[in-house]
C-alpha cells in the first residue's frame, strides 16, 4: 500500500493557519495594533476601507524594523517576543506567535514600509499570497506602515461569509476600543472611509473612556483601587442608576491584555447584588495585574481566554473591593458605626440645667358649649347672615339651566358578570368564541400590534409625534453616534424628531405618541443593540429590524394587569392584524381549546 501522509506547501500551511489568526477584518486589526503597540509606538493611526475588506492599515512611529527583520517578519514561527518554551510563561508583550504577518500575507495584498531611527533610509515589501512580490529600499519616516488589501481575495468562499459592512465595522471598532482602553498613554486615530471617527490624544485611563463613551461618562464611573500579594485591580465600574440591558460595555484586562472570562464576570455582577434591576447589567473597566508565571495565554488562537492558578481567591478579591468601592463612595448602602460629630453636645449647654416647658391652658375652655356663648375671642367678626335671602332679589331661578349628569350603568361594566374577556395570572388574556376558548399571550400578542404599526408608520404613512416640553439630550459613543446618523430618517418616519446630533451627544425635541419620554433612552439603546447584532444587506430588512426592537421593548409586559376595555382593545386590534397567530419574532400569540377537547377533560 503506498504511503498517504504527505507535508503541505508552505502556502496552503499558512492559509489553514489564517483561518485560525485571520477569521474577519477585525481580526486583521487586532493583529496590526498589538504589533505597533509592541514596537514602542507613542503614535498609531488605523485607516480602513468598506469595513476592511478593501483596506485596512496601521501607521506606528515605532522603532521600525531592519530589511532582513522586515522580510522574515512575513515567515512562519519567526518572532522576536520569545526565544525558548519558558519564555511563554514570561509574557510581556502582545504577539508572539510569529504567525500573525505570515497568515495575513497568505490570504491577501500587504505592502510594508519600515525604517529605523538611526539608518537614512528604509524597506518597501509587497507580498500577494504568500509570494514576494517587490523588496526595494525607499526613503520613508521612522516607524512602520503595514497595508493589508484585498481581504481574502484568494479564498472566495471565506469572503462569502462576512457580514455587512455595518456588522464588520462594529467589529473593528470593538476591537480598536480595546487596545485603546488597555493603553491610554499612547495616542491612537481611526478613520473609516476618510471619515474621522476617533482621535484619541494620549491621557490616563478616567481621561480614555471619556474620550471614547462620551464626556457623560464622567459622571458615572466609579474609581476601583486595591493591592494585594495575589493581584492588583484598577479600573472604574459605573453606578448601578446607569446599568444597561447589554453586556457590550464590559471591559477585563490582565497584564493590559483584553481578555473574556465568565467567572470573573460573575464576581463583577454579584457585587452589585441587589442594586440592579432584573435584566440590566453593569458597566466596568477593570485591570488586573498579576505575576506573569500565574496565567497562561497560550490556551486560545485569538488570545482572549488565560488560565489562572488561583481564579477563586481572585474571585474572592474581586468582589470584595467593588463592593468596598460602591460603598466607599456612597453608591451602595453600609453600616456606618462611627460617631458623627453633630451627635455631639455644644460646649455651651454642657452644664446648663434643663427647664421644664411651661403649657398654658385656658380653664373655662368648652368645646360642647355653642359658638355664640363661647369665651373664645377670634381675630375675625362674624358675618351676619340673617338675611341672606336678599343676596338673590332680582334674579329669575326660572330660566337658569341646570345640567345633570345621567347615571348610566355602563359605567360599572367591569365589574358585570357578563365580560367577554378575563386576564389570568396577569399574563393570559382568556376569551370565548363559538367552536370553544382562546387563550391569549399579552405580550407576545402586543408585539405583533406594535410591530405592524410601526412597520405601516415607516414604510407608509406620517407617524404622529408629540412635542417635548424641554428636549432631552443623550450621550453615545461615537460609533452609535454614527448608527443613529444612518437610521435618522427612519427614526423621524415613527415619530421621533431631533434638533441636534453632535459628537457624542443626540438632542431629541419630539417622540411618537405611543412612547413615554422615560422609555427613550431604553428604547434608543436597545434598538441600536439590535440593528448592530443583525444588520442585513438590504434596507427594507433594516427596517424591518427596526420596527421588531422597537415592538418588543414596547410591548406590555407579562405580570402587568389590564383593566376590562384594555383586555377587548387588546384582542380586537390582534385580531385586525395581517398576520395575527405569530409574533415578530414567530412565536404563537394565542391558542384555541374547542369544546369538545373540554368535554374529553370531563369524560375521562
Amino acid at each position: 500500500m503506498s504511503d498517504i501522509i504527505q507535508l503541505l506547501p508552505d502556502h496552503v500551511a499558512n492559509q489553514i493557519a489564517a483561518g485560525e489568526v485571520v477569521q474577519r477584518p477585525a481580526s486583521v486589526v487586532k493583529e496590526l495594533l498589538e504589533n505597533a503597540i509592541d514596537a514602542n509606538a507613542t503614535d498609531i493611526k488605523l485607516l480602513i476601507k468598506e469595513a476592511g475588506k478593501l483596506l485596512i492599515q496601521v501607521i506606528d512611529n515605532g522603532k521600525g524594523m531592519s530589511q532582513t527583520d522586515a522580510r522574515l517578519s512575513f515567515e512562519r514561527h519567526a518572532t522576536s517576543k520569545i526565544k525558548k518554551a519558558e519564555d511563554l510563561f514570561n509574557l510581556h508583550t502582545k504577539g508572539f506567535r510569529g504567525e500573525a504577518l505570515a497568515s495575513i500575507a497568505a490570504i491577501a495584498h500587504v505592502e510594508l514600509k519600515t525604517k529605523q531611527e538611526n539608518t537614512d533610509l528604509g524597506t518597501s515589501i509587497k507580498i500577494e499570497g504568500s509570494s514576494l512580490v517587490s523588496q526595494e529600499t525607499i526613503a520613508t519616516t521612522t516607524g512602520t506602515s503595514i497595508a493589508v488589501k484585498n481581504l481574502f481575495y484568494n479564498i472566495p468562499a471565506r469572503r462569502n461569509f462576512l457580514k455587512s459592512n455595518t456588522i464588520e465595522t462594529r467589529h473593528i471598532v470593538n476591537e480598536f476600543q480595546r487596545v485603546a482602553l488597555a493603553h491610554p498613554t499612547i495616542s491612537f486615530s481611526f478613520y473609516h472611509n476618510e471619515s474621522e471617527i476617533y482621535n484619541l490624544v494620549s491621557s490616563n485611563l478616567r481621561q480614555r473612556i471619556v474620550a471614547i463613551l462620551g464626556k457623560k461618562t464622567n459622571e458615572k464611573l466609579v474609581p476601583i483601587n486595591e493591592v494585594t500579594d495575589v493581584v492588583e485591580i484598577n479600573g472604574f465600574v459605573t453606578k448601578p442608576e446607569f446599568a444597561k440591558k447589554k453586556r457590550g460595555e464590559q471591559f477585563f484586562f490582565v497584564n493590559n491584555r483584553f481578555i473574556k472570562n465568565a467567572y470573573l464576570n460573575h464576581a463583577v455582577t454579584s457585587a452589585f447584588e441587589k442594586l440592579l434591576s432584573g435584566g440590566y447589567y453593569p458597566t466596568y473597566f477593570l485591570f488586573l495585574t498579576v505575576p506573569t508565571k500565574s496565567i497562561d495565554i497560550n490556551i486560545h488562537p485569538t488570545k482572549t481566554e488565560i488560565k489562572f492558578d488561583d481564579e477563586k481567591t481572585l474571585y474572592a478579591i474581586l468582589r470584595s473591593t467593588i463592593k468596598h468601592s460602591l460603598g466607599q463612595y456612597n453608591v451602595a448602602p453600609v453600616l456606618d458605626f462611627e460617631r458623627s460629630a453633630s451627635f455631639d453636645t455644644p460646649y455651651e449647654f454642657k452644664n446648663k440645667k434643663s427647664s421644664t416647658p411651661k403649657v398654658q391652658v385656658d380653664p373655662n375652655f368648652n368645646p360642647f358649649k355653642s359658638e355664640e356663648k363661647s369665651t373664645l375671642k377670634y381675630p375675625y367678626k362674624k358675618e351676619n347672615t340673617s338675611k341672606w335671602e336678599s343676596l338673590y332679589t332680582g334674579i329669575n331661578v326660572d330660566n337658569i339651566e341646570v345640567e345633570s349628569e345621567t347615571i348610566n350603568s355602563a359605567l360599572f361594566s367591569e365589574t358585570s358578570s357578563n365580560s367577554k374577556t378575563y386576564q389570568i395570572h396577569n399574563k393570559y388574556i382568556v376569551s370565548s368564541i363559538k367552536s370553544g376558548i382562546v387563550y391569549i399571550n399579552q405580550n407576545l400578542a402586543h408585539q405583533r400590534i406594535l410591530y405592524e404599526e410601526f412597520l405601516e408608520n415607516i414604510t407608509v404613512k406620517e407617524a404622529m409625534s408629540q412635542q417635548l416640553l424641554f428636549p432631552l439630550e443623550i450621550s453615545f459613543n461615537k460609533s452609535d453616534i454614527e448608527l443613529i446618523k444612518n437610521i435618522k430618517e427612519d427614526l423621524e418616519n415613527i415619530g421621533f424628531l431631533f434638533d441636534r446630533i453632535l459628537d457624542d451627544t443626540i438632542i431629541i425635541k419630539g417622540i411618537p405618541v405611543t412612547i413615554v419620554e422615560s422609555q427613550i433612552t431604553i428604547i434608543i439603546e436597545q434598538l441600536l443593540e439590535d440593528i448592530k447584532n443583525d444588520v442585513p444587506e438590504t434596507s427594507f430588512s433594516q427596517l424591518d429590524i427596526m420596527s421588531k426592537s422597537l415592538a418588543k421593548t414596547l410591548a406590555i409586559k407579562t405580570g402587568n394587569k389590564l383593566d376590562l376595555r384594555e383586555q377587548e382593545e387588546l384582542v380586537n386590534k390582534l385580531f385586525s392584524c395581517k398576520q395575527p397567530d405569530l409574533s415578530p419574532f414567530g412565536k404563537t400569540t394565542f391558542v384555541t381549546i374547542n369544546i369538545d377537547e373540554i368535554d374529553r377533560k370531563f369524560n375521562n
